[in-house]
């Protein structure tokens, strides 16, 4: 067994493949020991002894359906009461490219269980101990449909809209109190989320579609300089910036006593 991680441990949900796959590779060179979470545990398993095997450290399976209340309710109590626990990083989540007239509504409640209720309730079951213990951090997985939602579903946007809000104010309300959040935002990856949601990802341009590898560790150069935002595929940062500006102005704006001038009849 491996000596325990300065770093502490991460725990990562949607770990058998793709992004959360990738972060536990690169997690676990940095020295975090980690648990991974996800519903296929021999995926998880293959992937636990490989980590271990080339870099020492500690990895733990956690197999469990976040959309279920019973097993989520697993990982929640594991976040609550390990105080090893100093990184979560929420990656699980679903989408699809169906319109929304052409969209299960039943799928379309469990997207949301899964993409934001099950993020909700685990950032709440890990958060106060971070706090308590006045270290820790949450990298969310978001997407860059939760600033532009026309580009594909609009529940899968709107889910994505809330992961991005959350951490946001997460960062407010916390970050003096120790806490460290990202929103990462990425764009086409290469990963099976394509194929899942009904349109392979070769169907895509390749311009387009940025391997999870590079995804990856473009987020974490983000989280090293304490980006809040971080949208990998975005080369040209100003318009970010801009948008971001354009918000904060209008912030104090927002609530007033009286109609604005173009709402009031003449």
């Amino acid at each position: 067994m491996s000596p325990s991680s300065s770093l502490g441990t991460a725990l990562i949900t949607g770990a058998s493949s793709g992004i959360g796959a990738v972060y536990a590779d690169r997690l676990a060179r940095r020295g975090h020991d980690l648990v991974l979470v996800a519903r296929d545990g021999a995926r998880l398993d293959t992937l636990a002894s490989r980590l271990t095997a080339e870099t020492g450290r500690k990895v733990e399976v956690l197999v469990a359906d976040l959309a279920d209340a019973t097993e989520r309710a697993r990982v929640e109590q594991r976040l609550r009461e390990d105080a090893s626990i100093t990184l979560l990083v929420n990656n699980a989540g679903v989408g699809t490219p169906a319109k929304l007239l052409e969209a299960d509504v039943e799928k379309m409640a469990h997207m949301i269980e899964l993409n934001v209720t099950a993020l909700t309730r685990l950032t709440y079951a890990a958060v106060p101990g971070f706090v308590a213990r006045g270290r820790g951090a949450v990298i969310n997985i978001s997407s860059i449909v939760s600033i532009a939602p026309e580009l594909l579903n609009g529940v899968y946007g709107g889910s994505k809209a809330f992961v991005t809000a959350f951490s946001q104010s997460l960062h407010h309300e916390l970050a003096a109190q120790g806490l460290r959040v990202q929103a990462v935002l990425p764009g086409a990856t290469a990963t099976e989320f394509w194929e899942r949601g009904g349109l392979a990802v070769e169907h895509l341009p390749k311009e387009w579609v940025m391997s999870a590898e590079a995804l990856v560790d473009a987020a974490l150069v983000g989280f090293d300089g304490g980006e809040l935002i971080t949208v990998p595929s975005l080369h040209d940062e100003a318009p970010l910036k801009a948008y971001e500006a354009a918000r904060q102005t209008m912030l104090g704006q927002l609530s007033s006593n009286t109609p604005a001038p173009r709402y009031v009849t003449a």
